[in-house]
């Protein structure tokens, strides 16, 4: 009996010691097994512990989930998340966009080493679009036919592209957020009354922002405006700067007055710059001319839909902070004539 209580006595003693989680055999002096008990399967990470020949408990291999390809501890998965992207509207001598070229057409040079063309799409993929709208006093005139124009343009976009709007005067203001409804937008482009001045980098850097939550992974802003900036906080540089970090295209309607051309000079150049540096394309309409209005937003939108993505992983593996220049290049098969490209001119690298 003496004997007995002493066998029950270790089992307990062993059951203390090791957790009812991990799965455990052990030898008691009666010559009997211990109940044996799986661990839950569903926790992974879980580790199990064993009893080695000496008596001293030991970690078993942990249950843990690990990626394929990884064997052991001191393996590590290192993802490549360096993919550059590149939107490319392609036209020929008459201005018509050009469609069924294919990757082999196609070379990119990063800082004018050729890159392997890691990924391509000539796909008419949905876009998140930013609309920035100038709701100044001078507006006032030319708002109804802009606001037709703008119509025609979220009519001809892709059936799955999403808009919001910002509206811009002395300040800039989120009118309204994400939405696939066209009719919300000009809805509440009528209720604006036009009057103060004009905060235009303010706008287009809070669209820059904005347009970063965008459910797309293509995104671009469109700027309607009938004059140069004379009322922000940011200044030009500052938005520039924040433009070439963002990798999204801007196009711009710089809205004219054929009697006062308020819209001349200095005001020309940011805008086309703008547009320019990040593969879009600034246009200067008749502001009261609303069959140009409506043809130039319509063709926005379809440049927009008919365009090719190219990606590739830079070469340059240095990680220090820098500019990269973009150039690419297009072969076209014969017959094609001379194209002309338009594409962001670089990206912004960061120290890794």
């Amino acid at each position: 009996m003496r004997q007995d209580f002493v066998c029950a006595f270790l089992i307990m003693l062993m059951a203390a010691a090791f957790p009812p989680v991990s799965s455990v055999v052990s030898q008691d002096k009666c010559g009997s097994e211990s109940q044996q008990i799986e661990p839950d399967k569903t926790k992974p990470g879980a580790s199990t512990t064993e009893t080695s020949a000496n008596g001293k408990n030991v970690a078993a291999k942990s249950d843990e989930i690990r990626p394929a390809g990884i064997n052991s501890a001191q393996d590590k998965l290192v993802l490549s998340t360096g993919l550059v992207n590149v939107i490319i509207s392609v036209t020929d001598l008459y201005g018509r966009f050009v469609t069924g070229l294919n990757k082999d057409h196609f070379e990119v040079f990063d800082d004018k080493v050729k890159q392997e063309i890691a990924h391509f799409s000539d796909a008419d993929a949905p876009v998140s679009i930013g609309i920035v709208y100038d709701v100044s006093g001078s507006m006032k005139e030319r708002i109804s036919r802009s606001i037709r124009a703008l119509i025609r343009f979220i009519e001809t976009s892709h059936d799955d592209d999403d808009f919001f709007l910002i509206g811009f005067n002395d300040r800039a203001r989120l009118v309204q957020d994400f939405t696939t409804s066209g009719d919300q937008i000009a809805g509440h482009l009528m209720l604006v009354p036009p009057k103060g001045s004009t905060a235009l980098y303010d706008a287009a850097y809070l669209a820059v922002e904005k347009i970063q939550q965008g459910r797309h992974t293509k995104k671009a802003i469109l700027i309607i405006s009938d004059g140069q900036d004379n009322n922000s906080r940011y200044t030009y540089n500052e938005l520039r700067n924040r433009v070439r970090e963002a990798g999204v295209q801007i196009y711009a309607i710089g809205i004219t007055d054929p009697a006062t051309d308020s819209l001349n000079g200095y005001g020309r150049s940011l805008l086309e710059e703008i547009a320019r540096m990040t593969g879009g394309r600034a246009f200067f309409p008749n502001g009261y001319n609303e069959p140009e209005l409506v043809e130039i937003s319509t063709r926005i939108a379809l440049e927009l839909r008919y365009q090719y993505s190219i990606g590739f992983y830079p070469t340059d593996t240095t990680g220090k902070a820098k500019w990269h220049k973009v150039q690419v290049k297009v072969n076209p098969p014969k017959g094609f004539g001379r194209l002309s490209l338009s594409y962001r001119e670089g990206y912004q690298s960061f120290k890794r």
